[in-house]
This record gives structure tokens, sequence and C-alpha cells, in this order.
């Protein structure tokens, strides 16, 4: 017997589509159906199935964008077929994209206790294991509407403009009444069948082998064997009659599957897994349906498949299940207790860490592990974030103190310029600290374990030879699904399968720890882990980020006078309050909602959710402070509180002090030729007819800081096109066309304030520059009405001095980056992330900008023809694209930046902090002496608040700021009995030991950049 190689695998593909998989419910009969259809949000889900319901049949239209409808299936098991196994074959006009971008549905019980999930990839429901015949059933199908926003499977483009992503009419609150828009979908095959077992696990076998042949070199005698034994597979199948053969062509298939590995052969750690996106291409509270779907599937399996193993990575889902799926919940906690459930990640969310701050981070860990631990009774070892768009370097050290051990992500192999040179290495931060980490060589986050997946997992692997061991994520993931039956069929037959890797499947612990003894000595990776993509989401949505960063100010001015407050005047510390609102501020850090990169309807629900956080955190604030502030003072004066981590103005860092008079801000006097100016004394800033900013003069230094004939302050707007991922992306070219904003409407000299008003195309722009007296900050406070479409607006600082590197604040501490493009490394990174402050310097004299809210900057240097060299830097203000919301960033916005003239590193981490956190005055006439103090310039307190516990210690976390050694002492600004080191939970580390305290002092020795949590507790 002998086909033509090709003839074969076309035959098997086309015998497998249209014959075999159809066969395996070919046994079938209508269902019994009906539909309620529920207006506005979805419904509990008792009340959805008591709904009014009406006959529907196939064919029948339903689901206006972002509704649901409850579809009842009614039948009876008849009487012939007794014995088999028999199914629901339930099809709600699902079409071929991937699961969870478009319809899916949770099947419930009549007492409303879940099934499993339906969604492309998954239509099946179990009805009789083995039927007795004349059963009746009845279940009822929660069906989700959500619009197919992005089609993964489009032969177009994705990046389509739509605004199917915005909140349907009928569900806005300024809405009610409006009338629902069309059907999105259209019922299919609603059917009780036969489950042909055998025929199903003849497609398993066959796409298995066909999977693993097509991975094989052509002329290989195992990929000629395993063809030859499908040609005699399908020759013995009898199409008419393929239940009653498909047993004899399983047989003729048993030589090539049971043939086992080389002993060599890679080895795949395969964890089901189903990266559930917490808000993207749907609201939040679908993402709440999303988890309740993906784990009644998951936990159904598990209960067919007693070795399978399943992750969950965000303890956020987890925590909606108990709260508002607690049937579902009680699965989790069922499987959690026999091991095939996977509490994993350690993280609240899986967020974004360019854009989160240190604080922030903390928290992730915090509340992550603190859940896992108070649920299931897991210290969690690892750090899963598959997805996150680059991963700072302060990272390493903030796991090793939430004690992670090891870290997994996928990501950069997304990079569009070098591919990451390792699979398995050792990654390390900016203070030393390393961590044990793996990118999964299958290059994806939603695996299927298909041949496909296999071979490239093995070829791709970067570290063959002194490694044989990589990790494979396998489950429909972004919008949940998970693994499927099929998927564990590969994985059963992929376990010891010649000329395939080793497929067993099991937990993320048990692959490092065979990875981590099988390579103890894998290379290090030293520094942050950029991503050569995504670059534009530094900078979509601004009103997010805005509110992301001030919210991460408002909660730690919040947590620091409300601990003052308890300890000074015994005012109640509002744990419960504090606990709710950073959990909130911690999902909103989430990976494609901070970073600008979901529907409008998510960034809508974000900013109201930022605007009662701030809501609520002024009121904490404000509460502490006035039971702080004491008596009003007759004469109306006030309480001046600083919340910076650095003294100013006469005001203690964390402390307050009674003042009458404001800092005195410099008046805006005449120059020469129309020019307008501020002088301080310190420095002196020029603004020409344009408005644009012609000399930065630093007075002490006697020198210029703008670059000759460049102006400071610069706007300017370019194209922004990227070839995909709208949202996402910033791609190179777009440098290549700028139109510079140098036309003024007016510019006009206020008291002390320099107004300058631009107007471009149907955009306006008002910045007011001021200059504070006794500082050599000049700011820029910007507001624009911003109409403008696929545009992205830069503000420019062209600096005259030499700078071979900038230095971008990180959370924790700082990083450096190359100026030049001298390899494809340092090209890639055209755009960069800074928190507060990015700084450049030649020696002896610097500059740096700081920001309230901006994240994306670049900078450059060229060569002038006098031969000194320009350093600019710019800041990313705001971007426009279309997708996946079409009127990203539209609207007004206010935002502040300022030049700081003749300032080195720790100039910049200190206006950084100045500039995020106001001071805040109060009436009052009390001094408030701060709670605690370090003599320390270079070291910086970060958080101080009271334990968690209710003990009444107070933490303090502080961290070396320069990257230098520095000895310190912090002080207590209260009795104190002891002093402990702790790891980020508060929990005493062991090798941390009670520390000496002396007249309420602490000694500290800290490395650079290094982290210090301490547990101070009160003398009684």
């Amino acid at each position: 017997m002998h086909d033509d190689r090709t003839l074969t695998e076309r035959r098997l593909a086309r015998v497998l589509d249209q014959r075999l998989r159809p066969a395996v419910h070919a046994l079938s009969l209508p269902l019994d159906v009906s539909v309620h259809h529920v207006e506005g949000e979805p419904v509990p889900v008792v009340e959805g199935i008591a709904g009014p319901y009406r006959p529907v049949a196939a064919g029948a239209p339903w689901g206006p964008a972002w509704s649901t409808s409850w579809f009842r299936i009614r039948g009876t098991v008849p009487a012939a077929w007794a014995g088999r196994r028999v199914e629901a074959v339930l099809d709600l006009g699902f079409g071929t994209t991937q699961p969870g971008f478009s319809a899916e549905g949770l099947v419930h019980r009549p007492d409303g206790t879940p099934v499993k999930a339906l969604n492309p990839r998954n239509t099946w429901l179990p009805i009789a294991e083995r039927a007795e015949g004349g059963e009746e059933f009845e279940f009822h199908i929660e069906a989700a509407a959500n619009p197919l926003i992005f089609d993964f499977d489009s032969s177009g483009d994705p990046f389509v403009p739509t605004r199917a992503g915005d909140m349907a009419p009928w569900l806005r609150a300024d809405g009610q009444g409006a009338r629902a828009g069309e059907p999105l979908y259209r019922l299919a095959r609603m059917d009780l069948a036969v489950f042909e077992e055998t025929v199903w696990e003849l497609v398993q076998d066959l796409d298995v082998l066909s999977g693993l042949m097509h991975q094989l070199p052509e002329d290989s005698t195992r990929r000629s064997r395993i063809r030859y034994a499908i040609s005699a597979a399908l020759d013995a199948i009898d199409l008419q009659d393929i239940g009653g053969t498909a047993g004899r062509a399983r047989t003729l298939l048993v030589p090539v599957l049971s043939a086992p590995a080389h002993a060599g052969a890679h080895r795949v750690s395969a964890v089901g897994h189903a990266h559930i996106d917490t808000a993207w291409l749907w609201p939040v509270r679908e993402t709440v349906r999303k988890a309740a779907r993906t784990v009644s599937n998951v936990t159904a399996l598990m209960d067919d498949h007693p070795d399978f193993r399943f992750v969950m990575s965000q303890a956020q889902q987890l925590a909606w299940l108990k709260e508002q799926r607690p049937e579902v919940y009680a699965r989790v906690l069922e499987k959690v207790a026999t091991g095939q459930f996977i509490p994993t990640g350690s993280l609240w969310v899986e967020p974004d860490t360019n854009l989160s701050g240190g604080e922030s981070l903390v928290r992730q860990f915090v509340h992550g592990k603190r859940f896992y631990q108070e649920e299931f009774g897991v210290e969690t070892r690892d750090m899963w974030l598959p997805d996150t768009f680059g991963y700072n370097a302060a990272l390493p050290q903030l796991m090793k103190l939430a004690g992670i051990d090891w870290f997994l992500t996928q990501k950069i192999s997304w990079n569009t310029t070098n591919a990451f040179p390792h699979h398995t290495f050792w990654w390390e931060g900016i203070d030393g600290s390393r961590v044990f980490s793996h990118f999964p060589p299958v290059d994806s986050y939603n695996g299927d374990l298909s041949g496909a997946d296999i071979g490239h997992t093995e070829r791709n692997f970067r570290d063959k030879g002194p490694a044989n061991r990589s990790l494979v994520p396998f489950g429909y993931g972004d919008g949940g699904g998970g693994p499927t039956r099929e998927m564990l069929a590969r994985a059963d037959r992929l376990a010891d399968l010649e000329g395939s890797a080793k497929v067993e499947v099991e937990g993320p612990a048990e692959f490092f720890t065979k990875a981590q003894e099988e390579y103890p000595d894998a290379p290090v990776w030293v520094g942050e882990l950029y991503l050569e993509l995504h670059r534009g989401t530094l900078t979509s949505q601004l009103a997010t980020k805005q509110g992301n960063r001030r919210s991460e100010h408002l909660l730690r001015e919040a947590e620091l006078w409300s601990a003052t407050a308890a300890v000074r005047t015994g005012e109640p510390y509002p744990y419960a309050a504090l606990d709710r609102i950073w959990k909130t501020v911690l999902l909103h850090q989430f990976h494609d909602i901070l970073p600008g990169s979901s529907i409008a309807w998510v960034h809508r629900e974000t900013e109201e959710a930022y605007r009662e956080v701030a809501r609520e955190l002024e009121a904490v604030i404000g509460s502490a402070q006035r039971a702080l502030a004491g008596p009003a003072d007759p004469e109306g004066g006030s309480v001046i509180f600083n919340a910076a981590p650095h003294d100013r103005a006469g005001v203690p860092a964390l402390g307050g002090v009674p003042r009458a008079v404001a800092p005195a801000m410099t008046p805006v006097r005449p120059g020469q030729d129309g020019t307008l100016v501020l002088d301080n004394g310190l420095v002196r800033i020029t603004v020409d007819t344009l408005g644009l900013i012609t000399s930065a003069y630093d007075l002490e230094a006697g020198r210029e800081a703008l670059a000759p004939g460049s102006a400071g302050n610069l706007l300017q707007l370019h194209q922004d096109f990227p070839n995909q991922w709208d949202a996402w992306d910033v791609d190179s070219f777009y440098r290549n066309t700028v139109q510079d904003l140098t036309q003024a409407d007016e510019v006009t000299a206020h008291g002390h304030a320099i107004e300058v008003v631009r107007t471009v195309n149907r955009s306006r722009i008002r910045q007011l520059l001021t200059l504070q007296e006794g500082v050599r900050r000049v700011d820029v406070e910007t507001t624009v009405d911003w109409r403008e479409r696929e545009k992205i607006l830069k503000a420019a600082f062209p600096l005259d001095l030499r700078a071979a590197v900038s230095t971008s604040e990180i959370p924790f501490g700082h990083v450096q980056r190359p100026t030049h493009s001298n390899t494809s490394w340092d090209a890639a990174r055209f755009e960069i992330c800074a928190h507060r402050f990015l700084h450049v310097e030649e020696r002896g004299w610097g500059a740096a900008l700081v920001n309230d809210s901006t994240y994306g900057h670049d900078v450059t240097h060229d060569v002038r023809p006098d031969g000194g060299t320009t350093t600019t830097v710019r800041l990313s203000l705001l971007r426009a694209p279309l997708f996946p919301d079409p009127e990203t960033d539209q609207g007004e916005h206010r935002l502040r930046y300022g030049l700081v003239i003749g300032a080195d590193v720790a100039d910049a981490v200190r206006e950084g902090y100045r500039f995020n956190l106001s001071e805040r005055a109060v009436a009052g006439t009390a001094a408030v002496a701060p709670l605690v103090d370090v003599d320390h310039g270079a070291v910086v307190i970060e958080a101080v608040k009271l334990a968690d516990d209710g003990s009444g210690d107070v933490v303090v976390r502080l961290y070396e700021s320069l990257g230098g050694r520095a000895a310190a002492v912090l002080r207590a600004g209260f009795p104190l009995a002891a002093a402990t080191t702790t790891d980020l939970l508060e929990r005493s580390t062991a090798d941390g030991p009670a520390l000496p305290v002396s007249a309420d002092s602490v000694p500290l020795a800290l490395r650079p950049f290094q982290i210090v949590t301490l547990r101070l507790t009160p003398r009684d």
C-alpha cells in the first residue's frame, strides 16, 4: 500500500474535519429549547433561571451586544440509547473565533449549581455516562452576547475601530429606555446525541499523529512510518459505518502510538492554564462571569481526569467568585484540597509592572499571597506574569522579599527586534537580588499541546545542552475557557511518544524544582526586561494613568497621617477602608487597564472608580490631619503638612508645622524684545513672544541649560499610526515626521505665571509657567482640550550637555539607559518608562524632568556644528489611537511637569516626590512631629502605616535611592520597645533578628537600592 505523501496528508485533513469529528455526535435529535432575554445588566442565577421562557428553535436570533439570554433545554434520553454515553451538543452560534472573544455560556442545573461552560471549542454537556433510557433532564444556560471586538481568526485587519467596546446604550445610566441593538447571534445546534467514544479516541489518535508527523523532517523514517500507519487506518474506516470501524482503525495505529520517546528527549511540563484578562475587550463585570465559566470547566474536567493540574494566577478573580459565585468557589476549595487546582502567581492581579508604583507592587504581593494563605493555606513561591508588557528591574528584590523563588513570563518572546537569548536564567535586579526565571519556549500562554506547540517548544529552546526542560501553559485564555478534554488527550498520548518531547501534566512548582536542580548555574540577565513592543501603553488613556498615580500618592498620605494620628491622638486607624481601597487600586493596575489598552467601557468605569477613591481618601486624610492640627488659630493660621520624604520650606518630612505665609512665587517681569522672565536668584527662565523657553539659565553655575539656538518646552506633534496594536504600540517611524507647535495664540503675564495658549487643528493647549522662590524647578501646568486622531503629543527640552545615559526612576530606585543606539538592543529602547523623574547629566552638571502623570519618554543626543552635544529629553503627553477605544483621550486634560536645572540624581529624587506630594494646609496651631524620620539623604521612607494585624505596631518601608551604601539611623517619634525587619507581608524573617534600639532609634546599614521593611513596637 502506498500513497503520495501530500495526498495522504490532505486526505487525513478532509476525513478528520468532514467525517470523523462530525461522527462523534452523529446520532442525535433536537432538544426542547426556550429562551428568556434579560434586559439591562446580568441578573442573579436564581432570577435568570426563574425568568419567563418562550419556545425557540435553531436559527433564532438572540443577543444584542452586551446582553444576556437564558436558554432552557429539556429532553428525554431515548430508550434505544440505553448503555451509551449521552451528551448534549450546544452551539449558541459561536462561529469559528477563539474562545473568550464572542458569545459564551455557563450551564446550570435547575437548582442553580454550575455544570460547565460553553464556547466555540467546548460545546458538549454530559447528560448520562451510561444511560438507562428514559432519563428526563433540564438545564439552564446563561448566555453572554459579548460582541466580537477583536477577531484573531479574521483574515482582515483585526484592529478596525469599533463602537462595540462602549457600554450598550440601554445599559448606561444616561440611556434608560434606549432601544437594544440588533441581535449578534443565531442559535445553532441544540441537540441530544450519543457520544461515540471510540470515534472520539480515534480522532485524538489521528490528531496527535498528524501534528507530530508535520513536525518531523520530511525524509525521516519516523514520519514515513506515521504516514504509512495513518494511511492504513484511513483505509480501514468505512465512511458509511464510522462507529463500527473506528476500533479497527485504532488498532492499526497502536504500533506508532506505543513507540517510546528517546531517553534524551526534551521534557515538557504541561501546566493547565487560562489567562483571563481581568478587563480588556470586556468590562470587569464580564470577567467575573468568565472566571466562573472557566473554573466550572476545569473543575468538571478534574472529576474525569484526576491527574489534571490547573493554575489560576490572580487572587482578585478568586475573591470575586467567593463573593459573587460561592457555588463555583466551593468547587475551587474542593479541588485545591485534592491538589488539582493550584493557586499561583502570588499577586492580586497580573499588573503592569512598568507603570505601577513601588508600594503598589508590594501590596500586589501582600494581598495576593495573603488571600492564598488565608483561603487555601498555600504559601505561593512563584510570580506568574505571562502577558505583562515589560518588567522593571526592582522586581527580583520584591519577589525575594515576598518569599518568591521563581518567575515566569513569555511576553518577551513578542520582541520585534531582538530575540531574548535564554529561556531559563537567573534574573538579577538593581540591588543584586536574583530569582530563577523561565520563558516558555512555546511562545504562548494559550498553548493547546498540539504537534506545532510541542515541536516549536523543543526547536526553540535556547538552553539546549546544559538544560532539557521547559514549561507549556495550555488552555484557552485571554477571554478564558481553559483546557479541554482534547488537550488532555494529547497530553496522554505525548507522555512518551517517539519523535516528540515527553509531556507531563504537572504544576509550576514541580517544573521549577526540576529545572533549577538541572540547571543551577543558568546564565544571568541583569536589569530590566524591556519589551520591544507595546511602548504606546506608557501614554495611552492619560486619565487612567493620572487616576493611578494620584491614588498611589493619596494612599501614601492616608496611611501616613492615619498612623500618625492613631499613635499621637488615639484616632481610630481605618483598616477596613484602606484595605478595600488598596484592592480597588490594585485591580485597576491590571495590565490591560492601567496601560490604556482596554475598551471605552473599562476606562469609563476606571475613571469613576478613581474619583471615588480620591473622594474617600481625601476624607481619610482630612480626618487624620484635623485630629493632628489641634485647635483652630483665632487669627486663621494653618498647619502645613508635608507627606514627602524630604524636608521643604521649613516643614519636616512626614510632619507638619504652623505657618501663616505660603511659599513665595517669583513674579513675571518683562525682558528684552518682548520676552518674559522668571528669575528667583537661582535660575532665570526666559520665554519669547512665541511662548517658547529660549533660556533656562543656572545663575549659580553660570551656564545655560538649553542648547544654543534651541527652545525648551517645545510641543511637538507626530503622526502615530503603528502597524498594529493601536493603543499598545508606538513604532519608531513615528519620528520621521514632526510638526513643531511654534505658533501661539496668546503669550501673557499674569502676576506670577506666564500663560501660553496654542491651537493646533481642533485642539487647544493652555500652559502656565511658574517658578517658586528658593527652588531650581520651573513648572509647566498644561491644560489640553485634545481633539487629535492618531497623533502623539510630546514636550521637548534640548539640553546643552553630553549625557551618555539617562537615569529614570523605577519602583524603589532607578535605571540607566544609553542615549545612543549603538546596538540593536539600544535602538529598540526608543521609548522608555520613567516614573516621577528622568535625569541626564555630564560630569559636574545635570538636569531633570519631573512629572505628575507622564510615563513615556525618549532621550536622544546629537553633535552640533559647534562641536557641542545636545541631549534632548522629551515627555510623551497624549496619544489618540482608535482601537480598541476610538475616543481614546478625547476631551480635556490637565497635567504638570517641570524642568529642574542644575540637578543631580538626589535632586531629581527629591523633586519628583515633592512634585507629586503637595503641601496641605489645615486650620490649626499644633506642630506635628514626624512619626519616624531618617538621618541619611539617600534613604527614602516610602510607607508609614500601622501593621495589618491590628497590633498597633508601626510598619515603615524605606529604601536606598541613589545606588550606594548608606549607614543611617531611623528615629521613632514615640517610645520604642522593639524593632524587627520583616518580609513584605510584615512577618519576621529568618535573617532579620531584632534590631538594636537606643534612645528610640534604630541603626541601619543599607546596600545599594536595598528595600527594608521595619516593624516598630511602641513601648507601653
